[in-house]
């Protein structure tokens, strides 16, 4: 391993013990569950566990205030890669999966729900299964899925609200990111027609070659090519590119745009720097702003390891 990939994967080993857990997992493919136990223990996993109510929810409910919910604060655990078997986290998702069941079969925002949202359901499914709720909790959301997807391949999460004739990115991702986890968990129903959808989606982003307009080729937002975190459910390239990995994708030359972006952006001393965190308020600032991102570098390593070279 070169001399300046040695020195950002140690500079990784200094982080978090989040960060610390997924360098040893990704970058030196070793297995290190005595790290990850201590997610929960210590460090960014330990703080956000401690925000949680005493009715088990986080924030006022399930999706107010906006990142320091039950639902953004679950998806935010499950990124650092806690542990999955934590009794309290298995019983919040049980209530929201409760209590929260809008009438088209989703979980809605709010408990008086009528229509539920596509790229929150997306995310439920992520970190729900990734904490094993039961299978039977799930089955309607899945269902409510499969009736949102798009004849283009993707998801859009005004489908079933206002309306919509093109998959979004945003709604895209969410969902097959948690098409992944559900079907890497072991559950099985119409698990068939969700990798379909999955693939399918996928085919939409290489298509817009992950942020290419597939008519003009014109970039769509310029907010996809930068990289704050957690980035919630904001699309963006690395995030996307991240998943492709995770789901074991082969490299499509669709993806070569992407990467040289992201390998664009490493700093000359091997690390990617911070960008603009997202508005709102936060249970924490994981990272100072405008400083090397451990997260950042973390990911560009990893999807570089897989799809490219890192220097």
């Amino acid at each position: 391993m070169p001399d300046r990939e040695t020195d950002c994967i140690g500079w990784l080993l200094q982080g978090d013990v989040a960060i610390q857990y997924q360098a040893h997992r990704d970058l030196l493919d070793a297995d290190r569950p005595d790290l990850r136990a201590r997610i929960a223990q210590e460090g960014w996993g330990k703080q956000l566990l401690d925000q949680r109510n005493p009715d088990g929810s986080w924030g006022v409910d399930f999706y107010r205030p906006k990142w320091t919910s039950s639902h953004y604060t679950l998806l935010s655990l499950k990124g650092l890669a806690i542990a999955p078997d934590q009794p309290l986290i298995r019983q919040s998702i049980g209530r929201i999966l409760t209590d929260y069941k809008a009438m088209d079969g989703g979980i809605g925002c709010s408990r008086c729900a009528r229509k539920s949202d596509v790229c929150v359901n997306g995310m439920v499914l992520n970190y729900a299964s990734y904490f094993g709720a039961a299978a039977g909790d799930l089955g309607s959301i899945v269902d409510f899925l499969l009736t949102e997807h798009m004849e283009d391949g993707g998801f859009n999460c005004q489908s079933n609200r206002s309306g919509a004739h093109h998959s979004s990115l945003h709604s895209t991702l969410s969902v097959i990111e948690g098409i992944h986890e559900y079907a890497g968990n072991g559950y099985t129903y119409r698990l068939d027609e969700l990798q379909e959808a999955a693939r399918l989606s996928r085919d939409f982003i290489l298509l817009h070659r992950f942020f290419k307009s597939d008519r003009t080729g014109d970039i769509i937002d310029k907010r996809f090519l930068k990289f704050p975190y957690p980035p919630h459910w904001y699309y963006n390239i690395l995030r996307a590119l991240d998943h492709f990995r995770n789901a074991s994708a082969p490299y499509d030359g669709r993806m070569q745009d992407a990467l040289e972006i992201i390998a664009g952006k490493r700093g000359t001393n091997g690390l990617w720097r911070r960008e603009a965190a997202l508005p709102g308020k936060q249970f924490l600032v994981m990272e100072p702003p405008r400083g090397p991102s451990r997260w950042t570098t973390l990911m560009a390593l990893r999807v570089l390891k897989a799809y490219g070279k890192t220097d």
